[in-house]
């Protein structure tokens, strides 16, 4: 594509005309101009407080669960995740590529195009969700019994999924909507509606867990309750809002339509994402298989730190996230040289905020374990499993941010290449081994996650510093 390419034709008319004018007025960035560093954090900022609460909404989850209904049911919840992530993970794979389309057809001032492609999106990944939670409601229970997973975990951990996946359209008809907003260079509208999200998660989740008045006392349940009406009502707040805006992501059910181009578009640079995503997920299971022959004890000691593992890398994840809505702008306006700045400046952000994570996480692992137990057993093998993660914090955000930069420019193949080598030719035979056949045993599984990720980080960087990738990415798709 041509940078700053004009069309005259949507769908057979051209943009609606209030669509038109709010595309003129919106809370959105222009990354082809201007300062990096200044946008790289203007823009990540809502980016890592909508994470930080979302890792909240889970953690507040993890804190009523493992505090008031026992290990036992933390780990139930904890073997659930890894089953849900490989389920989601294609979808949102797809996701990313609506951010870069958008992004690209954005930054090459295209509107058009982009209206053209969240229509397209919209429609797209609303059948994706729908089949996703139906193969969850179908499957989640046969792959918990090939995770090894403990009997006496199944039957809470299955109904936990069946609630969950039953509103998976909720959460995927949000993260759709924010997907297209980063896209777009806004970051901010969506940390709104997730913040309303989890004030009524954090509401709901006792009286849900405990049962109040005429609620009944569900337990486990409860947190996939409280979790999906939560997010159910974000959506709706979220499309309310944008219809009342009149916002190019306005959503009018004459306009959704389906443009098998745009989805080829969306296939060619989301299936690579997706897979890469599947299998990081696919890893997680196994990992979770090789964790649950260690006993419920294990399981919830890897269930606490890893949300605290989840906040660790945050900051660096919400600078990969914004990298690539900065290089897909500046791609699609074909400005290399500021590609070049979202690198270094990303890379420099990520190095600093990352070792200051891994200070904290060394000096006081105890204590962020003591948010979710108070069991002093637990806490110990937790705050080994954290310092040993904690080694890779630094290489890792690197990761996040040279990965970013990949997908922007539409290059999601080679990142879902290293993610295999590194996930299926390293983490999970290594921890098989080191766990299995090592006096290791347990720790041996955090050192194979650890070394995997650092491994994974230099291979993306050598990729992205030899510079092959921009051969292939001079135009959109």
């Amino acid at each position: 594509m041509e940078a700053r390419n004009e069309h005259t034709e949507y769908m057979g008319a051209d943009l609606p005309e209030e669509n038109k004018k709010a595309a003129t007025s919106l809370p959105e960035m222009d990354f082809t101009v201007g300062s990096i560093p200044a946008h790289l954090i203007k823009f990540s900022i809502p980016l890592f407080a909508g994470n930080l609460l979302q890792t909240l909404y889970n953690t507040v989850d993890a804190i009523w669960v493992g505090k008031f209904l026992g290990a036992e049911a933390l780990a139930a919840v904890s073997v659930s995740f890894p089953i849900i992530f490989v389920l989601l993970s294609m979808v949102v794979g797809m996701t990313m590529a609506t951010t870069v389309l958008v992004g690209q057809y954005k930054g090459a001032g295209d509107m058009l195009m982009v209206k053209k492609t969240i229509n397209t999106s919209l429609f797209f990944l609303t059948l994706l969700a729908v089949a996703v939670s139906a193969i969850g409601i179908i499957f989640h229970r046969p792959i918990l019994e090939m995770m090894n997973t403990p009997a006496n975990l199944i039957d809470p951990a299955s109904g936990y999924m069946n609630i969950f996946f039953s509103g998976l359209i909720f959460m995927f008809a949000y993260n759709t909507l924010s997907a297209i907003l980063r896209g777009l260079g806004d970051s901010r509208t969506p940390l709104v509606f997730l913040f309303y999200s989890t004030v009524i998660n954090i509401i709901l989740d006792p009286l849900f867990i405990f049962g109040y008045g005429p609620l009944p006392r569900m337990g486990v349940n409860g947190v996939a309750l409280a979790t999906v009406i939560s997010q159910g009502v974000s959506f709706y707040l979220a499309a309310r809002y944008l219809n009342r805006k009149n916002h190019i992501l306005t959503l009018r059910a004459s306009e959704i339509k389906y443009d098998g181009d745009l989805v080829k578009r969306i296939i060619k640079i989301g299936l690579p994402a997706g897979i890469q995503q599947t299998v990081v997920a696919l890893g997680g299971t196994a990992i979770m298989a090789v964790v649950n022959s260690f006993g419920p004890l294990v399981v919830a000691a890897w269930g606490a730190a890893s949300k605290i593992d989840s906040f660790s890398f945050m900051p660096s994840m919400s600078l990969g996230l914004a990298a690539s809505s900065l290089s897909a702008q500046n791609i699609g306006a074909q400005k290399y040289d500021r590609v070049k700045e979202v690198m270094k400046w990303g890379s420099l952000l990520s190095i600093a905020i990352s070792g200051l994570v891994t200070i904290a996480v060394f000096a006081f692992p105890g204590e962020l374990l003591a948010l979710f137990t108070s069991d002093p057993v637990l806490v110990a093998e937790g705050a080994g499993i954290l310092k040993i993660l904690g080694v890779s914090y630094i290489p890792f955000g690197l990761l996040w941010v040279s990965n970013g930069i990949l997908r922007g420019a539409g290059n999601t193949l080679v990142p879902m290449i290293i993610s295999i080598f590194s996930l299926w030719g390293l983490r999970v035979p290594l921890a098989y081994y080191l766990a299995n056949f090592t006096p290791l045993k347990s720790t041996g599984i955090w050192v194979a996650i650890s070394s995997s990720m650092i491994i994974s980080s230099a291979l993306s960087l050598a990729y992205y510093y030899s510079g092959y990738w921009k051969k292939t990415n001079k135009n959109i798709a």
